[in-house]
């Protein structure tokens, strides 16, 4: 630690890693001293020169003699003596909370925007971008913003805050850490100077906020590279504010992170990893795909810029969505156990629509290839954002000639498929912390039973559970799931279908063809779905017909289940 003098201000300084590389700044918020910062700045040191330091009146740094000397002007004035004693040209600065609204201001002055190379924003508005929000965000918006931050209008209020940190209010940061983040105290957070540092802090609001929502007519404009991270759980600013403020930056990266307030304490590996490869980028490095996807109007389709992984890519339904997502301006990696049928997919996307494909050969039932292809995909083109468990087979028959050997293929496939995808691509999804989609597909057959797919309906109502189940637990990391329904689809699985007793292979083929309902189709709903993270989506009349009848008379489908014996009622769903 060193001491760098501000004005009547002792501040103090805490540096990490090696000074001749890039410089960090991290800027905590209110009540937080630079310990809230730990995590993080382990993560970084050994790639960056990272500099912390306590703001005017919080932790070990002094308070001014005038209590109200907490203006911009002193904050500002503060970060630049900071600066000097760091003497690099230029740092990336990255703020939280409070920190973050000296960050807006610091980019927004000419003294110190030029001395800055990029700034990352968590969890506090600009209040020159905020002032006009304010005036012209739509009202509902407005409204929710004014009931997030409540307690400002009671830190204004003479005495009683003051009063409330000597008892309650340090028991409310503590609640609202487990609330939000599920965080307890650790060692230097929340800090023994809690009390103090959040007595003292109040003049940050009561010097700056009161003429915040009228605004004094500065210019919003930003102009030095910013990165908002939005946490998709911050109890005190909502996701509208911030993104508000990107019509007031030039170069802006927005994204989201499933987290609470104190994101740095909750998913530090994210925070790091993102400051890390947002200031690399700003020096010259070339931007990762999550980069490129967080850049505000970067255009190229809905789909721009993600990474979308399909089985079964090789014909039929698996086929349509590869090549709908890639029509879209996804990357897609087209798996199928037919290696021929997987690169045939992918040459027909790079030469038919200009996308990027890659075609990989994997068996989605065994364990040992989906993980080793799992590893591979995530080394060689990173996480996936989307992926379409789709692989599946089916057999057709009465439930006495199903063989085991029938029975286990069948669920392999279908079911163990669907779960390795999720649990390898959905863990890495989850550790990535920026979200993503899970698309399993299921059947009419997961709600509407048949004597002729005993094991085949059995596979997919599984599939439609799992689906359910993971949708509630994935939901907390902004990650969402669908089940994927369709009805009777004209693709090749009745001629893939394995007929045990009668074969019906003929007039199955001939009913899905009469049928005429495309996979094009199937993948339209399918994009829909990822786009408006649908739960079920039953897919043609059938199908609808069928999922709602099994929630309104489930005994009218077992009845309508003996009559799927009958030669006309054969066709496989799918």
């Amino acid at each position: 630690m060193r001491w760098v003098e501000s004005g009547d201000v002792r501040l103090a300084v805490f540096e990490e890693g090696d000074p001749a590389r890039p410089t960090i700044l991290l800027l905590h918020g209110y009540p937080d001293t630079h310990r809230v910062w730990d995590e993080v700045a382990a993560l970084l040191r050994d790639r960056f020169h990272v500099v912390r330091y306590d703001v005017r009146g919080a932790g070990r740094s002094s308070a001014p003699r005038d209590r109200r000397a907490y203006d911009f002007d002193r904050l500002i004035g503060d970060l630049s003596a900071v600066l000097d004693s760091v003497g690099e040209p230029r740092v990336h600065l990255v703020g939280h909370d409070w920190g973050s609204l000296q960050g807006w201001e610091a980019v927004a002055r000419p003294e110190t925007r030029a001395r800055l190379a990029s700034f990352t924003s968590l969890g506090g508005p600009g209040l020159r971008q905020l002032a006009h929000f304010a005036r012209h965000g739509r009202r509902r918006d407005v409204a929710a913003q004014l009931a997030r931050a409540w307690y400002i209008g009671a830190f204004l209020i003479p005495v009683a805050p003051e009063l409330a940190w000597g008892t309650v209010m340090p028991r409310a940061v503590g609640r609202t850490l487990r609330r939000g983040d599920g965080l307890g105290p650790r060692p230097g957070h929340p800090a023994d100077t809690l009390v103090q540092d959040g007595r003292n802090g109040l003049w940050l609001y009561r010097r700056n906020m009161r003429g915040a929502l009228r605004g004094d007519g500065s210019d919003p404009r930003v102009d030095v590279p910013v990165q908002v991270i939005e946490s998709s759980r911050d109890a005190f600013v909502s996701g509208a504010t911030l993104a508000s403020a990107g019509q007031w930056v030039r170069r802006l990266w927005h994204r989201k992170v499933a987290a609470g307030h104190w994101i740095h304490r909750s998913r530090p590996e994210v925070v790091a990893g993102m400051v890390g490869e947002f200031a690399a980028h700003v020096d010259g490095a070339a931007p990762a795909r999550a980069l490129r996807r967080a850049r505000a109007g970067g255009g190229g389709g809905m789909f721009a810029d993600r990474l979308v992984v399909v089985t079964g890519a090789g014909s039929g339904i698996g086929l349509a969505t590869a090549r709908a997502f890639a029509a879209h301006g996804a990357e897609v990696v087209c798996a199928d156990i037919d290696a021929d049928a997987a690169a045939r997919a992918a040459r027909a996307i790079a030469k038919d629509l200009g996308g990027t494909a890659h075609a990989v050969q994997v068996d989605v039932a065994n364990i040992d290839q989906m993980e080793a292809f799992s590893r591979n995909i995530i080394s060689e083109y990173g996480v996936p954002d989307i992926v379409v468990n789709n692989a599946g087979i089916a057999v057709a028959g009465s439930f006495f000639d199903h063989t085991v050997d029938d029975w286990r293929r069948i669920i392999d496939v279908n079911l163990w498929g669907v779960i390795h995808g999720c649990r390898l691509f959905g863990a890495a999804m989850v550790e990535r912390g920026e979200g993503g989609h899970i698309v399993n597909i299921a059947s009419l057959a997961a709600f509407a039973p048949s004597r002729l797919l005993p094991a085949y309906s059995t596979s997919k109502a599984a599939v439609k559970m799992l689906s359910d189940c993971l949708r509630a637990e994935l939901a907390g990391h902004g990650i969402g799931v669908s089940a994927v329904c369709p009805g009777f689809i004209s693709t090749p699985i009745a001629g893939n279908t394995t007929y045990v007793g009668a074969d019906l292979r003929d007039q199955a083929v001939r009913g899905l063809a009469r049928r005429g309902y495309p996979p094009e189709r199937v993948a339209a709903h399918i994009l829909r779905a990822v786009h408006r993270n649908q739960a079920v989506v039953p897919i043609n009349l059938e199908a609808r017909i069928g999922y709602a009848l099994s929630r309104i008379s489930p005994r009218a489908m077992r009845g309508l289940a003996r009559l799927s014996g009958s030669r006309r009622n054969s066709q496989i769903a799918r």
